[in-house]
């Protein structure tokens, strides 16, 4: 009898038992990232590849070390304390859970995304699924804990819940209305009131619902169940699609999302503006009439050329050189129209000029054919409106009427619009005063243009369909320069002093236009024209950082020296009166609550922290498959 290998029963049993554990543990302790995880039909995500990494990232950053700075404790303090007193102690109490219980829970992915999950813009009853994943990698029992505690709270607190399992998975299922959001929030950022049209009775607030469920290490909530089963089908094995499968996707991801960013987000602008455009118009209502016709969403993005966006994102990385930004705008030649071609650079050098010195604080240069610009404006102020582009020829008629009653050759589509060149700067010095308004300090703009005469004879002509009363003075000489006054449009805010007199000052040097409304910032820079100062295209560090966004000969570069803005701000912010004005540098539509978190008054000397703040560049590139902006923010040298 031939020798046999006979694998018995019990063993083979176990055998098959061990290797299906082994995959099961493998494939959950190994959460696949996002892409593969979200369905192919998704229109926004906003992930964090790990966690754990961007943390460590953090906390090495500048604007971290600088908010952990000694020097800043007085301020920290008191913000941290106002932060926890204000908003998270009474969060906390509205919830009845405690935030250090979920603060460390991110370990892997943190993603956020907005998938069509039906949507049309049609059906009231669709509505974009909202996901929200979060891998707790080797916290997943503190995930467990803490999922159980929510659910009990929900449950003594009478709150309608159900559980319902997909594909093995159980689900918390919340219902929730306006009522449910905590006081807390309500009470620090209050809801609009809500506006009723005339004849039309209110619809009813449809209560939404809060879906929970864990799959491994994995927190997976959402807004509905079929928002989050593409999720738990992938991670089941199943073999739909998934958002890796879009064609779209996959090619932003072997350019843009390559070589680990600490996170980068995704819109899917094709679908989105798609479903826009087909929604139909709001019908009219008798009892509420208006002059104005229903917009045409359709035809307004075809013109604007939102349609011929496939997609738009962005990543962040940073390293031990600086911290680099990416935008992405998916817009290919063959369907860029609107704003995409008009925002279209040229390859063309964008590097500072001699001209501009080095102590500017902001500076940028654009290379864009100007005359195509407006031919494209035009097509699209035609494709959204007819009577709109009428009406702005109609004013152009207008403006060579009054002035070939002194110039029968007057024509301003040929003096101004046609005689746009490709070159467009613009830079800005340090304020010289502390106060708000030097917020706001003047600026000097330069386009390029064949003939500088009549493109300022052009904004003049232009610019008297304003209906300044204001007489010109006459153009007067400067070092060789002819210096031209263009008067503007008096204020209409309240509180500015009647009669003020305002002026566009113009120059023509070379092959530009210099503009600006402070006289002195003008001469200034034709003083040093003809005798170049030390220039900003020599100033340390600028070359290697230039090389960080593809250099500056790409159509498209700007610079800005922080440490010098952040000077001028910190001694505005620390010296505003005690009263009344601590926050009027801060967004009028912020909570007041928030603004008294801030006492400006604890703010240190500036030369104590002015070493975590150096400068950024930022460069722009068209190619045949769209535009990207990048900007990347050396790391300070005193830091590294």
């Amino acid at each position: 009898m031939k020798n046999r290998f006979v694998l018995p029963v019990g063993n083979f049993s176990r055998f098959i038992f061990c290797a299906l554990f082994a995959i099961t543990f493998s494939t959950r302790a190994a959460i696949p990232p996002a892409e593969e995880l979200l369905p192919s039909d998704t229109l926004f995500v906003l992930t964090v590849p790990d966690f754990s990494a961007l943390k460590t990232s953090a906390r090495q950053s500048p604007q971290w070390l600088f908010w952990n700075d000694a020097a800043m404790k007085p301020f920290h303090d008191k913000f941290v304390s106002k932060w926890k007193e204000t908003f998270a102690a009474p969060l906390e109490r509205d919830l009845g859970i405690k935030l250090t219980d979920f603060e460390n829970l991110p370990q892997g992915q943190l993603t956020f995304a907005v998938t069509q999950n039906g949507w049309d813009g049609i059906d009231a009853d669709k509505t974009p699924g909202i996901i929200l994943l979060l891998d707790a990698k080797t916290n997943s029992a503190l995930l467990k804990t803490n999922l159980a505690t929510l659910r009990k709270k929900w449950m003594d607190a009478g709150k309608p819940i159900r559980t319902e399992t997909v594909r093995g998975i159980s689900f918390s299922v919340v219902t929730i209305s306006s009522n449910d959001i905590p006081a807390t929030f309500s009470k620090n950022f209050p809801k609009r009131p809500p506006v009723q049209e005339l004849g039309k009775e209110p619809k009813p607030e449809k209560p939404g619902e809060l879906v929970i469920g864990q799959f491994g290490s994995l927190l997976i909530a959402g807004n509905s169940i079929e928002a989050v089963a593409p999720v738990v089908a992938h991670l089941t094995g199943s073999g739909m699609s998934s958002l890796s499968d879009n064609a779209t996707f996959a090619a932003d991801k072997l350019s843009q999302f390559r070589d680990a960013p600490l996170y980068f987000g995704w819109f899917n602008t094709k679908t989105f503006f798609n479903v826009l455009a087909s929604i139909p118009p709001t019908p009219p209502n008798p009892d509420a009439p208006t002059v104005f016709p229903q917009p045409q969403w359709g035809k307004i993005f075809a013109a604007a050329g939102l349609t011929g966006v496939n997609s738009a994102s962005f990543t962040y990385r940073q390293n031990h050189d600086g911290a680099l930004m990416i935008f992405s705008i998916a817009a290919p030649e063959s369907s860029r129209a609107g704003i995409f071609k008009m925002l279209a650079v040229e390859p063309k050098s964008a590097a500072p000029p001699p001209f501009v010195p080095a102590n500017v604080v902001k500076f940028w240069r654009w290379r864009v054919d100007g005359k195509n610009a407006w031919d494209t404006l035009q097509k699209m102020v035609a494709g959204i409106s007819p009577d709109a582009l009428t009406g702005l020829n109609a004013a152009l008629d207008m403006a060579n009427a009054n002035a070939q009653r002194d110039n029968p050759g007057f024509d301003i589509r040929a003096y101004l619009l046609g005689n746009l060149g490709d070159d467009f700067i613009r830079f800005q010095k340090l304020p010289a005063g502390n106060t708000a308004t030097d917020l706001n300090a003047p600026s000097l703009f330069l386009f390029g243009t064949r003939d500088g005469d009549r493109a300022i004879a052009g904004m003049k002509t232009f610019l008297s369909l304003s209906g300044s009363s204001q007489k010109a003075p006459e153009p007067r000489d400067f070092l060789g320069h002819k210096i031209i006054s263009i008067p503007l449009p008096a204020p209409r805010m309240a509180g500015a002093p009647a009669g003020t007199t305002r002026f566009l000052y113009c120059a023509p040097t070379d092959d530009y236009v210099a503009v600006t409304t402070d006289v002195a910032t003008l001469e200034e820079f034709l003083r040093g024209f003809g005798n170049p100062p030390k220039p900003l295209a020599g100033a340390p560090g600028l070359i290697d950082a230039a090389q960080h966004v593809g250099g500056a000969g790409k159509g498209l570069f700007g610079y800005e020296n922080q440490r010098e803005v952040f000077r001028s701000l910190f001694t505005r912010l620390k010296n505003q009166p005690a009263t009344g004005l601590n926050n009027s540098f801060l967004p009028t539509t912020m909570p007041k609550e928030i603004n008294d978190w801030m006492d400006f008054s604890l703010l240190p000397d500036y030369d104590s922290i002015s070493k975590y703040f150096y400068f950024s560049v930022f460069a722009g590139d068209t190619t045949t498959d769209g535009t990207t902006f990048k900007f990347f923010a050396p790391r300070p040298p005193e830091l590294k």
